[in-house]
């Protein structure tokens, strides 16, 4: 059994700032006796605009965000998984989404780019999003292998795809992480309903850190960060402002509940 935080966050476009606050919910939760911490999606900067991330954006395996996750992780012995960060992709005008994963040696152990743009507007609001105008998608589903279980990685807007946790599962995949941004009017219609389904028809743990409160751009995001069991059961949810909220992972609880109910096995298609 391993203990597990979700952090949530009201990132700001300061991105020192927002690496301080991160920094101390880290320390809070590793004080709580998590093992693995995970940051929600743009921990280190939500901008004015969306292409204010263009600004910060670092080379793979070089750059002072990605330098904190690791120091931070080496600092507090804990497994860290940065929600996304702006990486260099192929096209000088848009970044990649990265959710990066790093061990408590301050070792980078995975890497995953978010997959699904949400290029939207949102029903009976004023809200558009178009991610893609700054962003460039991944295309490779990630799952990698822990002390806690096998992660199977994933951003926000992915949580509306089950097809992508399918795949997840069917390499392995035991836990899922979620580092959202989810925006209030979207999170309040389907936030948790989508974790637990996504927990329910997979078997797997669910954790899942949202950004939550008012940002400078006018945003405001749901929060809720929730920790869910392999039966939908929210063992954890921290629901507004910054905080974290931690459950335990019990493998043992796992491996039954996939036993005794073996829906997995029993796909026809």
């Amino acid at each position: 059994m391993s203990k597990c935080a979700a952090i949530q966050m009201a990132s700001s476009p300061n991105v020192g700032a927002n690496l301080l606050e991160a920094e101390k919910l880290i320390g809070e939760a590793v004080n709580a006796g998590a093992k693995l911490v995970v940051l929600p999606e743009n921990f280190a900067l939500m901008g004015e605009n969306e292409t204010d991330k263009l600004t910060i954006k670092e080379v793979d395996g070089n750059g002072p965000i990605q330098d904190f996750l690791a120091s931070t992780a080496l600092k507090y012995k804990v497994w860290v998984v940065g929600g996304t960060i702006p990486l260099a992709g192929d096209n000088d005008n848009k970044v990649r989404a990265a959710c990066l994963v790093y061990n408590d040696r301050g070792e980078r152990v995975a890497r995953y780019d978010k997959i699904h743009l949400f290029d939207v507007s949102v029903p009976d609001t004023e809200e558009e999003y178009r991610e893609s105008n700054s962003i460039e998608p991944g295309h490779d589903p990630v799952v990698v292998d822990t002390p806690f279980g096998k992660l199977g990685l994933s951003v926000c807007y992915d949580l509306r795809f089950p097809e992508l946790y399918r795949n997840l599962v069917a390499k392995g995949a035991e836990i899922l992480l979620v580092p959202s941004a989810f925006t209030a009017q979207t999170g309040a219609a389907h936030w948790e309903v989508l974790l637990r389904a996504r927990a329910i028809e997979n078997l797997c743990y669910v954790i899942a850190p949202n950004q939550g409160g008012f940002h400078i751009n006018g945003r405001k995001t749901f929060g809720h960060s929730m920790i869910v069991d392999p039966w939908g059961v929210v063992l954890g949810c921290h629901k507004n402002g910054g905080g974290f909220v931690c459950a335990d992972i019990d493998h043992e609880r796992l491996e039954k509940v996939r036993l005794s109910f073996p829906a997995l096995q029993h796909r026809k298609i």
